[in-house]
């Protein structure tokens, strides 16, 4: 009888560059779990960790970054979650691998989601590594560092030691790329062969990776889902944090900004939120996000992609309903009529704006009645299409999906933020609307087409139609649905009327939800 289950201090021991590792053996899939990449001082640059001389326990997830504010459970049918333990010493990854054989298979890193904010490198079920590892046969591996105030929150105005705080966190994930480089032989992958691949917050990491320099050779492949986040962006503000730091001291009754280095947690994140909020009601930056300054050459669509990572191939994603297309749907559109549908969108949008956006959507998106217009994405896909003409323009090898299939909920609901990550790790049975024929065919395409990226640095394989890269002028989408097909630049004349009508209706939204919670 074939043993599903190992863990020996003689067979699952790994050796790495810092002291040997236990791990366990699942089916076949060695998994470890929680490695120290790294250790930090709160707002100093990651270091190397400690070497130790037992034997290290990696059977269990590490901690994960401290979050500003308790999560509040909702929405387990569209993206089943789990919390763990948080404490600042997170800087540690998850690797799972079909064999510590030397084999030299692709490896795959993945930067989790959350903005750069939250999330976790297990937050999310679907990102289990162990089915990736098994029927794609590479090395997988996920990663935690540090967040928010934590990773994001620039002090380099109170002197050299702060000079990079405002990127902590992604210098974290530039220490896991390095570990990766020099250990990951060890569990049979290769180091010359890395993908780093993330959604929404972990695809802007992704590209946040091409733009630093000190990523340069750790990876080979980029995979940016739902992450192009150019609207978030505040590149134009102060050129450092003195008025954030001023606001903290102030807030926790401090005089200096080491005693914010021993400030408890707790009364930090709660001082960080007053700020969040104060500075973000007047619309101005408070952190969370990168900083422009030699580490971080700045967002692309504003400074250009780095010549350096024009080797780089890509591929580049969005999901038909986005952020929109969180909880219940606002309307039935399968007891609507085309005549209702048109009447809701010319009260929305006005008559004229209404005459001229619809005939536009039906022709981008002929199977989606009008009213999904409304749970359409407005918010990545205006900065996609520059970002994929950019990228196409000094690397060829850049290709676009689209995931546009209806999941059975609330009568069909359109596809929503997170919805293609279970199909890109081979999980799609951990979510429940997810339980269908066609999920089965779907997770094929889009899980062989992401394993053949990993191998060859190109997307094609037998279960998808020939799949054409990208040119400046021609953006060639893979819509991934029940009929997965490509099409070329089928929505550029939709997006800037889209933005037009539907940019309105969202402020008004985030003003009536403002209003509510200062309530």
């Amino acid at each position: 009888m074939e043993q599903n289950f190992l863990c020996s201090y003689d067979r699952t021991v790994v050796e790495t560059d810092k002291g040997k590792i236990l791990g366990y053996v699942t089916d076949g899939i060695h998994v470890f779990k929680g490695i120290p990449y790294a250790k930090a001082q709160r707002f100093h640059q990651p270091e190397e960790p400690e070497p130790w001389k037992d034997v290290l326990d990696t059977t269990s997830f590490g901690f994960v970054c401290p979050l500003l504010e308790t999560p509040r459970p909702n929405g387990e049918l569209f993206v089943p979650h789990r919390y763990w333990p948080m404490d600042e010493d997170c800087m540690n990854l998850n690797l799972w691998t079909p064999g510590c054989d030397g084999g030299k298979r692709p490896v795959l890193v993945w930067l989790h989601g959350g903005g750069y904010e939250a999330g976790s490198a297990i937050e999310h079920i679907a990102y289990e590594g162990e089915n990736m590892a098994r029927y794609g046969d590479v090395v997988m591996v996920s990663v935690n560092h540090r967040l928010n105030v934590l990773g994001y929150f620039d002090l380099s105005a109170y002197g050299e030691e702060y000079a990079n705080s405002a990127n902590a966190g992604n210098a974290d994930i530039v220490a896991a790329l390095r570990w990766v480089h020099t250990n990951i032989a060890a569990f049979g992958g290769d180091p010359e062969n890395v993908t780093v691949f993330g959604q929404s917050g972990g695809g802007g990491k992704v590209t946040d990776l091409l733009q630093t320099p000190a990523a340069d050779g750790l990876f080979a492949k980029a995979f940016n889902m739902s992450g192009v986040l150019s609207t978030l962006m505040h590149e134009d503000r102060e050129n450092d944090g003195h008025s954030h730091v001023e606001f903290l001291l102030k807030e926790l009754g401090l005089k200096t900004v080491k005693e914010l280095e021993k400030t408890p947690w707790h009364a930090l994140s709660a001082a960080y939120c007053k700020l969040k909020a104060a500075f973000g009601q007047q619309g101005k930056y408070f952190g969370n996000m990168p900083m422009k300054n030699e580490f971080y050459l700045g967002e692309p669509l504003k400074n250009g992609f780095r010549k350096e990572s024009a080797h780089v191939p890509m591929i580049v994603s969005w999901v038909f309903g986005e952020l929109v297309a969180f909880g219940a749907a606002a309307y039935d559109r399968n007891r609507m009529s085309l005549a209702e549908q048109t009447a809701v969108l010319e009260k929305l949008f006005g008559k004229e704006a209404a005459d001229r956006v619809i005939p536009l959507f039906r022709e981008a998106y002929p199977k989606h009645p009008p009213i999904d217009m409304l749970r359409s994405d407005f918010f990545f896909r205006p900065g996609i299409i520059p970002y994929v003409r950019k990228r196409s323009e000094i690397n060829p090898n850049t290709w676009v999906y689209l995931f546009d299939h209806d999941m059975p909920i609330f009568g069909g609901q359109v596809p929503w933020h997170c919805v293609d990550i279970p199909y890109v790790f081979h999980n799609t049975q951990v979510v429940p609307t997810m339980r269908e024929e066609i999920t089965e065919t779907l997770q094929e395409q889009l899980f062989q087409s992401v394993i053949a990226f990993a191998k060859t640095g190109n997307p094609n394989n037998a279960a998808i139609p020939e799949w054409p890269a990208c040119r400046p002028d021609y953006e060639r989408v893979m819509v991934f649905d029940n009929g997965t097909h490509v099409a070329t630049n089928f929505d550029h004349a939709l997006i800037p009327e889209l933005c037009r009508v539907m940019l309105p209706l969202h402020e008004k939204q985030r003003e009536k939800q403002m209003a509510k919670a200062q309530h």
